[in-house]
């Protein structure tokens, strides 16, 4: 099969075409911006990349058009296809259809920590000789890669994959997840967000019972027992086995947690071993209780999974070191929501102790760039030591349609915000001393900044 990919360099849309390629399929995609890294790791593996959305894409005749979630009517191409009947698919229903349907699906659902946690879970199979297939909106370091397809010639039954609640396409609003017919279904959190979709958080359990829905009765629903929000999902109705983590009594998986960052691991009230690993903070160590507890289900004793979570390598652009420069370390993170800054800063503060957390902040993400959890800003960064926005207030593309300065007033003195990056890095630099670690938060690439603020304090 031919198939066409419309926002191809996204990083779930580009995960997708190297499965397909995989498969044996002849892949093409096209996107408004086609650039490295992914443009390079696609041609890498052969798949032809189209600058732009132009209409005569057509001329490709290929046997189907996968839309990806970018694509709005108005688009060139995609009012061409419809006027002209042409056979598409969203890409979550065609991964459902041509990659997963004879898999043991394994999917990790939850606001926070679906890339760590199913990083840690493909790691788990993998290292228990599973070798399971993946795919993953980050890149796991013990693999390098965020798909593939299984890890050998042999292909793998197992197969473990991000579950996104985003929209499927601007045909389809149900969530991506609704489409992987999980037997494994990791429920890890649920809070408000997607505030562009998404009225309130009703609106979000009503699709994360959709997804509860689809699990076969032979099939398991592991879901954290702090949520109340959770709970709500599973009271719907639940038709397959429960398990909760992170409860307080001898029903379910718990932690016990020791100053050095290792925790004891137990179920249903029988310790099962301890987990000793350089990763920081709570949600870390509920995303490895999650990780594992999946795994139990395909038949990993948890014994192997609390050795290989030892071995774990956590995945770029979590608490990833960039660089130091005069003992000033400049560490990228992922964490855009207040809930994720929140917990990113009391995990690096109980980690380095007295020393000073320099925050560098980028509200990118498009419930951020609303507003919608602007007021919780300066609690998510009360533990930082110093505070450095970046966003620019007004309509356009890529503008907040607030004032960060305001939002982040309650903070005194300790916070700036800047609309100039050149003048942002240059304060950093200017206020960063030895010991200090500048922790840069944002899910987009924010211009740079890391390699930016080094090349500052090298200066």
């Amino acid at each position: 099969m031919h198939i066409h990919i419309l926002g191809v360099c996204g990083t779930f849309m580009g995960g997708l075409a190297v499965l397909a390629k995989a498969a044996g399929h002849t892949v093409t995609g096209c996107d408004a911006n086609v650039y490295p890294p992914m443009s390079t790791q696609l041609e890498a593996q052969g798949i032809q990349l189209i600058e732009g959305y132009g209409p005569e894409q057509i001329t490709l005749n290929p046997d189907l058009y996968v839309i990806g979630n970018v694509v709005s009517r108005g688009n060139p191409l995609m009012e061409e296809i419809l006027n002209r009947g042409l056979p598409y698919t969203s890409g979550p229903q065609w991964i459902g259809e041509h990659i997963l349907r004879s898999r043991w699906v394994l999917a990790v659902a939850g606001t926070h920590g679906k890339t760590t946690t199913s990083s840690m879970l493909a790691w788990i199979l993998e290292d228990a000789g599973y070798n399971p297939g993946f795919l993953i909106g980050g890149v796991p370091m013990n693999f390098g890669i965020s798909a593939r397809l299984s890890g050998n010639d042999k292909e793998s039954s197992f197969f473990v994959i991000e579950a996104d609640e985003y929209d499927t396409a601007f045909f389809d609003k149900r969530s991506k997840f609704v489409h992987y017919h999980a037997k494994t279904a990791i429920l890890n959190n649920l809070e408000y967000d997607h505030a562009d979709i998404f009225p309130d958080i009703g609106a979000i359990e009503t699709q994360f019972h959709h997804l509860v829905r689809t699990v076969p009765g032979v099939g398991r629903v592991v879901a954290n027992g702090r949520e109340e929000s959770l709970q709500r999902v599973v009271r719907r109705g639940c038709w397959s086995e429960q398990e909760w983590f992170g409860v307080d009594d001898d029903q379910g998986w718990k932690i016990q947690t020791h100053d050095d960052g290792s925790f004891d691991v137990f179920f249903n009230g029988k310790k099962l071993g301890t987990v000793e690993w350089s990763l920081t903070g709570e949600h870390n160590r509920m995303n490895a209780l999650a990780a594992i507890a999946a795994a139990r289900h395909v038949g990993v004793v948890p014994e192997l999974a609390i050795a290989a979570l030892g071995r774990f390598e956590n995945v770029k652009r979590r608490m990833e070191l960039r660089g130091t420069v005069n003992n000033i370390a400049v560490i990228d993170d992922f964490a855009h929501h207040p809930t994720a800054i929140a917990t990113t800063v009391a995990g690096l503060r109980k980690k380095i102790g007295k020393a000073r957390i320099l925050a560098v902040l980028e509200p990118r993400s498009n419930t951020m760039k609303l507003g919608t959890m602007k007021d919780a800003l300066p609690g998510s960064l009360s533990d930082a030591d110093l505070v450095f926005g970046y966003g620019a207030a007004g309509n356009g593309k890529d503008s907040l349609g607030w004032n960060l300065g305001e939002a982040l007033a309650p903070l005194g003195d300790k916070a700036r915000a800047f609309d100039d990056l050149g003048k942002l890095v240059q304060a950093i630099a200017a206020a960063a001393q030895p010991g200090d670690q500048v922790l840069v938060m944002s899910n987009g690439g924010f211009g740079g900044v890391h390699q930016k603020i080094l090349d500052a304090l090298t200066k």
